[in-house]
Parts: structure tokens; C-alpha cells; sequence
């Protein structure tokens, strides 16, 4: 039982939908993608049958129209049972994103739609081997050549790497002016010069893809430019300010799946002739698990509506703020869940390892903590600057 955020009927089906789908279909096979690694197609198409892949896609490109908060509740509550498995809808919201926030109208009746439908799914080329949290430092390249650019360059740790179909891309279109040279482009699946390079092996997440994409001589043409030349940069900063909810959706959905884990084995695990829930000890550890769970909902879903409203204030803070909360507490829940489970928390045989390997990404991409924190400071002096104007 969570705190009443009086959602919608709508919003009420979609977790609904989305709790089904986790319970029923990827339960069970969760353990089984962990250890393989592979790609969980088949979970895929139940997303796109239960209608969940464009909960944050307009309507009129054959989306639901529940914008971010939509997103944030159906990534929450599918990550609740497995936080890789679920990273296939999350990352294709990231990579439709800069779609959503700078495309045209004839990009998004082209784009949109098919990723509203399942059909396929997208990806956000933007870290590189040298670039990581200063994303100014890329070397990927797209030079104009008449009516096309010439890509060239590598991409790493792209989530839906080389399963994806769609991917939003960020090049240097002139080098020399920094910041202000970068630009962004969507590029598909199957274009000459555009492959896929290794495929990461990682502590968690490993049903989720996460490879190198490679762009040598690839040749796109100017439509596939998303706003203008040397907007990129901007349009990464929009995209993660609208993006950052859904990781901290997935930091609390792998916290709150752990909390209820631990609650459940607390009741039944008896030492000392009685159930370990009954000791001080432990109840204080759920009670802070609990405590901290629900603050982390209330600070996400506020960041969520604020997006959702339409202000014109950029909601860089409330993001980042909603990010670093909600990593952090995933972190602290799922390490104190291994805890309460003891021994047997540090196998396989019980998931709230998987969830604490799971959990420790959310602290890293989009931005790692530290980076969070950076934008959250720099946000609250720019504001009080402009207060004493």
C-alpha cells in the first residue's frame, strides 16, 4: 500500500496493465535473461500489445498522450519485478525524446508512430569511450556534403544498442565552435556506414543491450536533421531534463520491489524461535526503507507533473533532484534488502541481488550523482542571482 497520489482513472489502468504484464509475464522469466543476456523480445511484444510502449507519445502520432508522468508510472511499476527487462521501453523513450522535443512535423508522423505501436524501438547515441559526462568532448563528426551529412565517429554504452531500430544521434558539425557545434540526427537501422559494435558484459541490466555503434562514412541526408545546426547540445539538455524522471522511475520501482521482498521474507524467516520482522533492529530497517521509498515517489511524481504542465521554466533541478534521490535510495534499499535476507540474500536463489546489481546503474547514466548534484547547485545559484536582481 503506497500513499494516495489521486491518479487518474487512465493513469490507475496503466499501472494496472503494467503490474499484470510484470507479475505474469516477466516473472517468471527473469532469472532466465539475467543469466543469458539476451534481449527479451518476447516481453517486448506484450508491451506493445498491452499498448504501453507510447503511454508518452501524443495522441495524434498514435500514442496515449500521459506524457512523462505516464512514463514514470508504467517504467516504476514494471521495474518493480525486473529493472532490466522493463530498460527496453524506458531507453526507447529516451531515444524518441529528442523526436518529441525538436522534430518536425513530418519527422514525428514519420517516427512516432511505429514506436507508439511496439513496432520498433528506439535508442540515444550521445556518450562516447572519451566523452561521458562531458559530452562537449565527443569526436563523432557529421560533415555536409550537398543535400547530406557524412557520419563518422563511435558511440558506446548505447542502451538498445543494436536491437533498436530508430536512433538519435549527437555529431560535431563544426568543431570549432564547441558547445555550439554539436548537432543531433536520427538514423536507422540498416544505413550503409552504420554498425554495431561489441556488445557490453555488465553487473546488472544484462537482459538490456548495450553495445557500440559505429558510424564509418555513413551518409544521411539533411531531413534527418532534428532542429537546427548547432542545437544539439541544447536539445541533448532538453531531452535529459524530460528523461531523468524515467530513471528515477526505475531506481524506485527496483527499491520499491526490493522493499517488498524484504517485508515478506521478514514475516517468514524465524530465528530465535520468532520471525525476524518481530526485532527492533529489523523493523527500523523497513521502516527507513519504507520512509525513504515514498519520499522518492512523492519527489518523482511532482517532477513528473511539473514537466507534464507545460511551464516555461527549464525543470533541470527538479529533474536532476528526482535522479539523484531516487538512485541513491534504490542503492541504500536494495543493499539493506541483501541484509535482511542474510546468506541467502547474496545468492541467486533470491532476487534482492539482481535488484541491488540492478540498482547501481541508475546512480551512473544520464548523468552520474555527482553530475546531479552539479546541475541541481548550479540551478539554485542561478536562481537566487536572479532573486537579488
Amino acid at each position: 500500500m503506497v500513499m494516495d497520489y489521486f491518479l487518474s482513472e487512465e493513469e490507475k489502468m496503466m499501472v494496472e496493465t503494467a503490474r499484470t504484464i510484470a507479475i505474469e509475464k516477466m516473472k517468471p522469466v527473469r532469472e532466465h535473461y539475467d543469466e543469458t543476456e539476451e534481449f527479451p523480445w518476447d516481453i517486448v511484444k506484450e508491451f506493445a500489445q498491452a499498448d504501453l510502449c507510447g503511454v508518452y507519445i501524443p495522441e495524434e502520432y498514435g500514442g496515449f498522450g500521459k506524457g512523462i508522468m505516464g512514463l514514470v508510472l508504467v517504467v516504476e511499476e514494471l521495474c518493480k519485478v525486473d529493472g532490466g527487462i522493463s530498460l527496453s521501453l524506458a531507453a526507447t523513450a529516451l531515444g524518441t525524446l529528442p523526436i518529441l522535443v525538436a522534430g518536425n512535423e513530418a519527422q514525428k508522423k514519420k517516427y512516432l508512430p511505429d514506436i507508439a505501436s511496439g513496432k520498433k524501438l528506439a535508442a540515444f547515441g550521445l556518450t562516447e569511450a572519451g566523452a561521458g559526462s562531458d559530452a562537449t568532448g565527443m569526436s563523432t563528426t557529421a560533415v555536409k556534403d550537398g543535400d547530406y551529412y557524412i557520419l563518422n565517429g563511435t558511440k558506446c554504452f548505447i542502451t538498445n544498442g543494436g536491437d533498436a531500430e530508430t536512433y538519435t544521434i549527437f555529431a560535431k558539425t563544426n568543431p570549432s565552435r564547441g558547445a555550439r557545434g554539436i548537432s543531433c540526427f536520427i538514423v536507422e537501422k540498416g544505413t550503409p556506414g552504420f554498425e554495431f559494435g561489441k556488445k557490453e558484459k555488465k553487473m546488472g541490466i544484462r537482459a538490456s543491450s548495450t553495445r557500440e555503434l559505429i558510424f564509418n562514412n555513413c551518409k544521411i541526408h539533411k531531413d534527418q536533421l532534428l532542429g537546427k545546426e548547432g542545437h544539439g547540445l541544447m536539445i541533448a539538455q532538453a531531452t535529459l531534463d524530460n528523461s531523468r524522471p524515467g530513471v528515477a522511475a526505475q531506481a524506485l520501482g527496483i527499491a520499491a520491489g526490493a522493499l517488498d521482498e524484504a517485508v515478506e521474507y521478514a514475516r517468514k524467516r524465524v530465528q530465535f524461535g520468532q520471525a525476524i520482522s518481530s526485532f527492533q533492529g529489523i523493523q527500523h530497517m523497513l521502516a527507513e526503507m519504507a520512509t525513504e521509498v515514498e519520499a522518492a515517489r512523492a519527489l518523482l511524481y511532482a517532477s513528473a507533473r511539473m514537466i507534464d504542465s507545460g511551464t516555461d521554466k527549464r525543470t533541470s533541478k527538479e529533474s536532476a533532484m528526482a535522479k539523484l534521490y531516487c538512485s541513491e535510495v534504490a542503492m541504500k534499499v536494495t543493499t539493506n534488502a541483501v541484509q535482511i535476507f542474510g546468506g541467502y540474500g547474496y545468492t541467486r536463489e533470491y532476487p534482492v541481488e539482481k535488484m541491488m546489481r540492478d540498482a547501481k546503474i541508475t546512480t551512473l547514466y544520464e548523468g552520474t550523482s555527482q553530475i546531479q548534484k552539479n546541475e541541481i547547485a548550479l540551478n539554485l545559484i542561478k536562481e537566487s542571482a536572479a532573486k537579488g536582481k
